[in-house]
């Protein structure tokens, strides 16, 4: 599949999620299998750029290609001046954020609360796709979407046409509609219609957490490819199990306890790197809660390790609960769904 003039290395794309898709997660991800990964929101606000958590967000450095990076506001000038900035600073594909349903985001009016305004949707597609995707300069522009803003209010094949028309590149879309959050299941057949009614890349997004679900939803939707968010949290190899399962149909076995070790010490090492000592120690415990969630004592480890005061007791006490866990079996025993 190409974006653009970017050919990726497959179909199976990381949702870009604030506070997680950072870019240690990004390169895990693609290591294990992900053929593309988009960074978490920037906002397009020109007073925020400067900040540490703004030009966090915007390092790239050493990141394999190509780099994607969403941008999210509701000014259409604002919004492609934030375009051409990440451009400048090494964005090779710049993604549109108006699939976001956090109360934050859509009280200043960006995110999914713009499919309520389809005009203003059209504005800011121009201007980006003006900014950045024309010229000699030219990259790819891309849009994530909702469904619309609530069951009544379905308008995601309108905006496909309008992304279409303004020169977007590819589209995806998570089915489900703002007012549902992340309830309920996603809908597909909306999916389905949108692929339909466009010529462009589509891409399916919502509820993909399993090999033959990632399948399944392919043939369902027809969609170009499909992309995980949640399912990935704690479990970046998904990708590759996908992957395989998509090319043989079969699928690979569970991960060994020594393998999901070493990819959490890579993984913690590099996320301590990237944040430093106080932001680091905070920040991974999330991630070390998803990687041990419904694991034997995991709920007590996870209070345990929560008091850990710096990076190096909090990296001990994780491999300290893998080695009690290879004490019991060879494979990790998992209790509770993860």
């Amino acid at each position: 599949m190409k974006i653009g003039q970017h050919l990726l290395a497959n179909r199976l794309f990381v949702a870009p999620m604030a506070g997680v898709t950072d870019r240690p997660f990004r390169q895990l991800c693609k290591k294990l299998g992900a053929g593309y990964a988009v960074s978490e929101m920037i906002a397009s606000n020109a007073l925020l750029w400067k900040s540490e958590k703004t030009q966090r967000r915007a390092n790239h450095e050493g990141e394999f290609n190509p780099i994607a990076v969403q941008i999210a506001g509701a000014d259409p000038q604002m919004m492609a001046a934030a375009a051409q900035l990440n451009r400048d600073n090494g964005a090779q594909i710049i993604d549109i954020n108006m699939g976001c349903p956090a109360k934050k985001v859509c009280n200043v009016a960006a995110g999914s609360a713009l499919l309520r305004d389809e005009p203003l949707v059209q504005q800011i597609l121009e201007a980006v796709v003006q900014a950045v995707g024309v010229g000699p300069d030219a990259i790819p522009v891309t849009l994530k979407i909702r469904t619309g803003w609530d069951r009544e209010n379905k308008n995601a094949i309108a905006v496909a046409q309008l992304a279409e028309k303004a020169g977007i590149s590819m589209l995806t879309v998570h089915g489900r509609t703002r007012a549902d959050l992340y309830h309920g299941e996603a809908e597909y057949e909306t999916i389905t219609a949108v692929k339909n009614s466009v010529a462009i890349p589509v891409v399916a997004n919502g509820d993909i957490t399993t090999p033959e679900k990632a399948a399944l939803v392919l043939q369902v939707t027809g969609a170009d490819a499909i992309m995980i968010g949640r399912a990935a949290q704690g479990r970046p190899w998904i990708f590759r199990e996908i992957d395989y399962f998509l090319k043989t149909g079969d699928k690979l076995p569970t991960p060994q306890i020594n393998e999901i070790q070493e990819i959490m010490n890579s993984h913690l090492i590099d996320h301590y790197e990237f944040y430093g000592e106080y932001v680091g120690l905070r920040t991974a415990r999330k991630h070390i809660g998803w990687y041990c969630k419904g694991l034997r004592d995991s709920h007590a480890f996870r209070q345990r390790m929560n008091t850990a005061d710096d990076c190096k007791a909090q990296l001990q006490m994780v491999n300290d609960f893998f080695t009690e866990m290879k004490s019991h079996s060879d494979r990790l025993l998992f209790l509770e769904a993860a």
